[in-house]
């Protein structure tokens, strides 16, 4: 992933909606979602501020998988809701109404990398679907996955938890860092 001067690398960090809402009514997706979320956000303002010899490192942007929106982009304004996705049966309710597997397909095509960090059940249908290009994709998912990344040649980062955590947030600036 090296850049050049004039064009930084573009980078999609997704993940998707938490049960802490941080606005009621309208707001940016960004601005919506607390909680696990926040750790995500985190990353992409670090890595979206981040120079390195002088220059841009890369564009980070924020996308998040919404229960009532489907794949939504972090400055696209949607509103507040209730029942956020938590199962497998969940995630394949609001597939079948929205399509984010499709919308997130299309959307990271535009995309130098896609750093993944869903739960589990999500990130499998994500294999099944075939939704990320091989070889541009960090994926911070649980060890089932780990030889599947790798057969992928993505990276693979454990997931513990809902969260990102700390040490892969280091890991993938780091990674990104390197490559710019």
């Amino acid at each position: 992933m090296k850049t050049d001067k004039a064009n930084p690398k573009s980078i999609l960090v997704l993940t998707n909606d938490s049960t802490v809402f941080l606005k009621k009514g309208l707001a940016t997706a960004f601005e919506m979602f607390g909680g696990r979320a926040e750790e995500v956000k985190k990353l992409v303002a670090r890595l979206d501020t981040a120079k390195k010899d002088g220059r841009k490192m890369c564009d980070a942007y924020y996308g998040v998988i919404s229960t009532r929106f489907g794949y939504v982009h972090g400055d696209h304004v949607i509103t507040s809701y209730s029942g956020v996705m938590s199962s497998r049966e969940d995630y394949e309710r609001v597939q079948k109404e929205k399509d984010y597997i499709g919308q997130v397909k299309q959307a990271s095509i535009y995309f130098d990398m896609v750093i993944v960090c869903v739960p589990r059940d999500m990130f499998a249908m994500m294999l099944e679907g075939d939704t990320f290009l091989r070889g541009k994709v960090i994926a911070v998912t649980c060890p089932d996955f780990e030889e599947e990344c790798k057969k992928r040649n993505w990276i693979y980062l454990e997931r513990r938890g809902a969260r990102l955590g700390k040490e892969n947030a280091e890991k993938i600036f780091e990674l990104i860092k390197g490559e710019s």
